[in-house]
Parts: structure tokens; sequence; C-alpha cells
């Protein structure tokens, strides 16, 4: 590895028997301040971005499996009982290095690959789920012949033993699910639908929207002397004129986004484009904020530095703590998040006999192809008519 804290340096197994040293490429590249000497093995500083934390991530576990197949090759040589050196530990180790992909690996993978797309939101589930199957496992990667229904149903008994719900479970094996059928056209995996006995559906949850009577009551509130809780409410408010825009889309927002009247942007869920027609109540909340130091339109994330993604989670935290506060000062009894900005958007809209397939589109929901198919004949300003009608009465 290089000495030099500026110059990424190549890391390497050391292979030593018999006083016999032999060196093997791991195949990555990283920095002097990455690596912890005394321990031998790969630190996380916490002045890394976000993209490079997740790439270290990875590349301490890939590390990890390798020296794990590199020991499993040394006990069978060992177990042999034949005569062995350090070169036939490493000849073995890059004869097999090419054909062994593991399932945590591919995950890891593919993760990385969302990231360098900038789909963070869509990588983390990826290595949430990763967490959630690498504790069944017990940490103990497994290649994909062994992906099969007994394995799949068995990880799903372990979560519910684990009280987990049935919505959180089903969350899980849909990304597994997703991962397996890209692991499937890659021919990675055989076709064998390991998920056909467990449950990957949506069940019902609890109602998460609050009405326009109470919305009204969150807007009249007095929190001047609170600058804290009444960044929050505008925040809340802002989602829910935006047509229920989601909190991480907010923060991302960038000036320029804002044009002509209108507000385009790109879902970071999905990519897909949206153009909301800019509103009287969106700019008197606007109005009340200035981010001069940043390209973004709001002051979620105010530093440039390669820490957004950290920053703008923090803030949803915090204003999602803020709200429960609000709540309680309007009298509304239901614990209020961002996300229900957008649930209660959609539920007013509906409650104001705005067809469904208005509601999906002015939301961007792109879940289901058929309902794509239909979308796309609708006309922006339909949509925008709908929000108006929902912002006078506001």
């Amino acid at each position: 590895m290089s000495s030099n804290c500026d110059e990424a340096g190549i890391l390497y197994y050391q292979v030593i028997h018999d006083r016999e040293v032999r060196l093997v490429s791991a195949g990555y590249r990283i920095f002097s301040c990455e690596w912890d000497r005394k321990h031998g093995r790969i630190v996380v500083s916490p002045v890394c971005s976000d993209i490079r934390s997740g790439e270290l991530e990875c590349i301490r576990e890939n590390v990890r499996c390798g020296l794990d197949r590199m020991r499993d090759i040394a006990d069978v040589l060992e177990a042999s009982g034949m005569p062995y050196s350090a070169e036939d530990i490493v000849c073995r180790y890059n004869e097999t290095a090419a054909d062994v992909i593991t399932v945590f690996g591919f995950i890891r993978r593919k993760a990385a690959r969302l990231r360098r797309m900038g789909r963070n939101r869509t990588a983390g589930t990826y290595m949430e789920a990763l967490s959630s199957l690498m504790k069944f496992r017990g940490y103990v990667d497994f290649r994909f012949n062994s992906f099969d229904a007994d394995m799949i149903e068995r990880y799903e008994a372990w979560m519910r033993m684990r009280r987990l719900c049935r919505n959180t479970t089903s969350f899980y094996m849909r990304i597994l699910r997703t991962l397996y059928n890209q692991a499937v056209s890659e021919g990675l995996a055989r076709e064998v639908n390991p998920f056909r006995n467990v449950y990957t559906g949506i069940d019902k949850t609890a109602k998460r929207a609050v009405t326009l009577q109470e919305i009204r009551r969150i807007k009249e509130l007095d929190l001047s002397g609170e600058k804290g809780l009444e960044f929050a409410r505008d925040i809340f408010l802002l989602s829910f004129c935006l047509r229920g825009m989601s909190f991480v889309d907010l923060a991302y927002l960038r000036k320029t986004d804002l044009s002509n009247g209108f507000v385009t942007y790109n879902r970071r869920k999905t990519g897909r484009q949206l153009t909301i027609r800019w509103e009287r109540h969106m700019q008197l909340l606007l109005d009340k904020y200035n981010s001069p130091d940043t390209r973004y339109l709001l002051p979620i994330i105010v530093r440039e530095d390669g820490t957004e993604e950290r920053q703008y989670r923090n803030r949803m935290l915090l204003i999602n703590r803020r709200l429960k506060k609000v709540a309680a000062l309007a009298g509304v009894h239901m614990p209020l998040t961002l996300y229900v900005a957008r649930h209660s958007w959609a539920s007013i809209a509906n409650a104001k006999n705005i067809p469904i397939s208005v509601i999906s589109g002015a939301m961007g929901h792109d879940s289901e192809s058929t309902t794509q198919i239909y979308l796309a004949s609708i006309q922006t300003n339909t949509i925008d008519e709908a929000n108006q009608s929902i912002l006078k009465d506001l």
C-alpha cells in the first residue's frame, strides 16, 4: 500500500507457509488513512463521503470473504496430508476467483452500482436487506445454488420469531426477489421461484393521513418564537402543496428547477420527471427561507462537501421529531411525519373525487406498467388543475 496519504495503494493478501511468502492482489485500491496498520483492517473515517463509506464497507466484506476462501483452500490442502506450498494456495485461489460469485457479494455489487448512478436510496434498501440476511445466516456467505425455497421459508420464520410485522418481512422478501431475478437474468442462479411459499404482499396499515381542516390548523399556528418548529411545519406544508413531494426530492430541489412559474424535477426514487405549477402558497413558504450559499432551493442541504445524503437524512429525523410537537400544538392526534403530508394529499384529492389515475400521475407513481401506460396520456395541466383545486381551500 502507498505511504502517500493522497495516493491510493493496492491492497494485497499475504500468504505465508513454511517461511515461503506470496502476495496476492485483492483487486482494490485504498488510501493509507483507510487502513488500520495495527489491527490489519479497513477503517471507515467519519469524514468519508456516503458513497466512499459504502464502497469501503463493500471492500471490507469482500476482503473478509476472500480471506475465508484462502483459509478454506489451506484447510483442504492440509487435510489432504500431501506437502504443499504458499504458491499452491495462491494458484488454487486464482483458479477459483473468477468462478466464485456469492450472494452477499452480488448484492454489494448491485448496491455499489446504484450508488455510482446516484440512486442512493435504492442502494440503501439493498444494503438494509443484505444486513438482515447476513444476520440470519450468521454472517456466513453462500452461493446461489443454495438459494432455494427451504432457505427462504426458514428466513421468513426467523424474522417472524423476532416479531417483525408482515409488511417488514415482505419488504425484505421483495428486495431479495428483485435481486434474485437479476441473478437469474445474468445466468448466476436457476429460475426455481424460491419465494413461492413466503408472503410478498402489502398489508393495509393504519391511517397515515390528516384532514384538510387539521392541515389548516397546522398552517395557522403561530410558531414565530420557535424557529425549529416553524421550519418543520413549513417543510411539511410545502411537501403537501407540492402534491406530496417526498422529503428527499424537496431536499435536492435546485434553484434552477424553479423557472417560468413551474418546478421541474426527477424523482430520486424512480427517475421519473415531474412538473408542478408554482402556486402562491408555495412562494409564501419559500420567501421565509433563503439559502444563498448553495445551489439548492431550500436550506436542508447546506454544505456541498460529499455529506449531502447524511445532511438530508439527519434533517429529516430532526424535522419528524419536531412535527410531533407541532401536531400536539395543533390538536392533531395522529403522529405527524413528513410522509403524512404525501399520504394526506392523496387522501384529500381522492375525497374531492379526483380520479385515481390523476392522483397517481401527480405523485409520480410508476410501480405498475399498466398504470403507467394509462398515465402517459394524462396532461400536466389536468394534474395542476387538481392541485389548484386542493390549494384554494387551504
